[in-house]
């Protein structure tokens, strides 16, 4: 189903392979060489979360990050 989805994918510059997540919205697999490793080190590259727990930049206004409500 994912195959399919990506192959008609009009935009796969803006959407990669690696941002698709599983139905539950956990990360699921990831085909290339390294598997899901390879996934988060992407998704790390990119600057995206990879899970709810802060992060060390939060707080640093260079990385156009905020803190959150609370902290």
């Amino acid at each position: 189903a994912v195959g399919r989805a990506l192959g008609a994918n009009p935009w796969p510059i803006v959407v990669p392979c690696h941002r698709v997540l599983a139905a539950s919205g956990k990360t699921g697999g990831f085909s290339a060489p390294g598997g899901v490793d390879t996934k988060l080190k992407l998704l790390s590259i990119e600057r995206a979360r990879t899970s709810p727990a802060p992060t060390l930049f939060d707080d640093d206004p260079a990385f156009g990050l905020r803190a959150r409500p609370g902290r």
